[in-house]
């Protein structure tokens, strides 16, 4: 397979259009890798600079080593798989996995191998001499991959690959990809919206946002050492509660806002003694949100339950605080939580899982562990 490096990239549109700004990502041999980020935000893009379907308007995109900036796509030995997945409608599943290595004139017995091997891997040999219009969305999507595995690409590109499907199929076929990843252990980039589909799959995750990177790293990583307001917000669903306040100094160290007041973490006291007097985005996790005795009294945020959904093992409590009813709160509770719409609440964050953000840049005030590779384009929010 191959190492994939791209160097300060960039795509400028005719009208000084810029899609994507300075990208510099490295991805591994074997790895997984996923681009997320909201629509617009340049991800496919990239992903077709990568492929040659676009034209790179400056930087260097680098495949074991060697620049390909301006390598047909045919020479770039990547196969790439597409939300609409571009079969032939009037051949078979075999012919349309068999077309592209009768183009590079391969001899039939090494084209019947190579479809019937990747046919089996997929699990998809009945399906051979149907057309597409008698397959099912999953059905097409595998002879879309197969067709891709049939190429022994050096690196395997997937754009939006199951946004078509239903959800639960989306589910069963991204599994499928894990999977198929690790038996091939395959380079791969994967791109999507959904930052579901990134948390599950990607062994890396870069999230993008306006055509400029803000975080690539791990998913946990990016779960629970966001760079800035705009992944904590993105990675995470449900999403992140966000408050703003003003730290306040004393002993212990307080964040204020309107209708509440927390003590700073121990832990946290040291990165944000700098930030007194400053206003801040508090960020909170859903599970993190719990709910405080009613005798409780520091460190709460008075609140109403508005919605309850019930997921099973879990549930999700949406709340409006007394103090703002416009600004909804999630709580991520126990299946066995007891409470019910209307009811009148108290909820208090874990302390040591509350993270801060700069209220004028959206930065993270506490630092970011792991190897992040940040914009040096400030983020605003």
């Amino acid at each position: 397979m191959a190492r994939v490096e791209l160097k300060n990239i960039e795509k400028v549109y005719e009208g000084g259009v810029k899609a994507v700004h300075g990208a510099n990502v490295v991805i591994e041999d074997q790895e997984f890798v996923v681009f997320v980020g909201p629509s617009g935000c340049g991800k496919s893009t990239t992903l077709r600079m990568v492929a040659g379907l676009e034209d790179i308007s400056s930087g260097d995109l680098l495949i074991d080593g060697e620049r390909v900036n301006d390598l047909p796509p045919k020479n770039r030995n990547i196969a790439m798989v597409f939300q609409n997945y571009a079969l032939y409608p009037h051949m078979t599943v075999y012919e349309n996995m068999a077309f592209g290595l009768r183009i590079r004139k391969l001899p039939d017995a090494e084209i019947d191998s190579r479809v019937r091997a990747a046919a089996k891997i997929l699990s998809i040999e009945m399906l051979l001499d149907r057309k597409p219009k008698a397959l099912s969305g999953g059905q097409r999507q595998r002879v879309a991959v197969g067709r891709a595995i049939v190429r022994n690409p050096k690196v395997f590109l997937f754009d939006e690959p199951l946004s078509n499907l239903d959800a639960k199929l989306r589910v069963q076929m991204r599994t499928e990809i894990a999977k198929l990843h690790h038996r091939l252990k395959a380079t791969m980039i994967y791109v999507t919206h959904d930052q579901v589909e990134a948390m599950t799959m990607g062994d890396k995750i870069v999230v993008m946002k306006d055509g400029l990177i803000q975080q690539i790293g791990s998913p946990l990583l990016l779960y629970d050492h966001p760079a800035n307001k705009f992944v904590a917000g993105f990675i995470g669903s449900p999403p992140m509660n966000f408050l703003e306040g003003v730290i306040e100094g004393g002993t212990p160290l307080r964040v204020k806002g309107e209708g509440f007041s927390f003590a700073v973490a121990p832990e946290h006291r040291d990165s944000l003694a700098a930030h007194v007097g400053k206003t801040v985005s508090i960020g909170i996790r859903p599970e993190h949100m719990m709910i405080a005795p009613r005798e409780q009294e520091d460190n709460v945020i008075n609140a109403h339950i508005t919605v309850i959904e019930e997921l099973g093992a879990e549930a999700h409590i949406y709340m409006s605080r007394a103090a703002d009813d416009s600004e909804n709160l999630i709580a991520r509770v126990d299946q066995r939580h007891g409470y019910k719409m209307d009811d009148t609440v108290k909820i208090t964050p874990e302390a040591s899982a509350v993270r801060y953000f700069d209220g004028e840049t959206g930065r993270a005030l506490l630092g970011v562990i792991g190897p992040i590779r940040m914009s040096s384009r400030r983020q605003a929010e």
